[in-house]
């Protein structure tokens, strides 16, 4: 691919919208839930403004993420253009200079910053110890934790717990147990992403010194947490989306349909950049979950 450097379609690559998908359904589930019982509190209607700020932070804080991690990985050695499996990345490319690199990822955290931090006039101040953990966690995760086999445990934190129940904590200033079987649900679905893109990278993984969930329990079991994080997220969400009407009880279930389509993929391609599709099917599996759950939600 002929990128010219530091260019407006070099940075957009860097920024991988696709990856968007993550950031935007636990807000969207969140927010979802919060509009059907806004209804319930007298003199608590559902804000737009801190809405959408919420989805603002979660994109910036995505494409934060994505900077550090190609920054990072490429400064590690963990980037080698000649055998890397996955999508290609700026660094290792050269599309994006390191030092623009270090400037964009300073840029891109104080932004996140600025964005979150009216956050603290619709939640309170703990909004700002929530968005403190959210950038340290962001470069821990690249530097450290995904190193030591703990990047599933962030990701149902911090795609699942903290963006979903803070998303509805900043309207109604309170939590319910609906809610946290959302955010888990929704961070079991997202942890899908990565690991598709861990079962792809094992081999490298383990070369480089990165020991990865995939890494440590070995492709088969890996493969069958790939299965059981969407079938238990299926269960979970029809608890959840079934609030009195037997048609929302079903409709994570055409997600299941998805994912067990793609598991099969996976399956049957095992190894290479052919499964490189089955991360772009995951994806969409993840907004069509996002979706069908908010749907469920919303409609009465």
């Amino acid at each position: 691919m002929e990128v010219k450097k530091d260019s407006p379609k070099a940075w957009l690559l860097a920024a991988r919208p696709k990856t968007l998908t993550g950031a935007a359904v636990p807000v969207m589930i969140g927010l979802a839930l919060a509009w059907i019982d806004a209804k319930l509190y007298v003199g608590d209607p559902f804000n737009w403004l801190a809405a959408v700020l919420c989805l603002l932070f979660a994109f910036i804080m995505q494409i934060d993420a994505n900077l550090i991690n190609d920054f990072v990985d490429f400064a590690r050695g963990t980037d080698d253009r000649e055998t890397r499996l996955g999508p290609e990345r700026a660094c290792a490319q050269g599309w994006v200079s390191i030092e623009r690199m270090k400037h964009a990822i300073a840029l891109t955290t104080c932004l996140a910053c600025v964005v979150g931090l009216p956050l603290v006039w619709f939640g309170g101040l703990e909004m700002v110890l929530v968005g403190l953990l959210c950038v340290v966690f962001c470069f821990l995760y690249t530097t450290h934790l995904s190193y030591v086999g703990l990047g599933d445990v962030l990701v149902l934190v911090f795609f699942g717990l903290v963006p979903v129940s803070i998303t509805y904590y900043v309207q109604l200033h309170t939590f319910t147990p609906e809610v946290i079987v959302a955010s888990l649900a929704c961070g079991l679905v997202i942890d899908g992403l990565l690991l598709v893109n861990n079962f792809r990278d094992r081999d490298t993984d383990r070369l480089s010194g990165k020991r990865t969930l995939v890494v440590l329990v070995g492709p088969r079991a890996a493969l069958g947490c790939y299965l059981g994080v969407g079938v238990v997220a299926c269960l979970m969400g029809s608890v959840f989306a079934y609030n009195g009407r037997w048609w929302a009880f079903g409709l994570p279930f055409v997600y299941l349909v998805l994912h067990v389509l793609t598991f099969l993929k996976m399956k049957r391609i095992w190894q290479g950049r052919a499964l490189n599709a089955c991360l772009g099917e995951t994806a969409r599996n993840i907004f069509v979950y996002g979706l069908l759950v908010a749907i469920g939600l919303l409609m009465e």
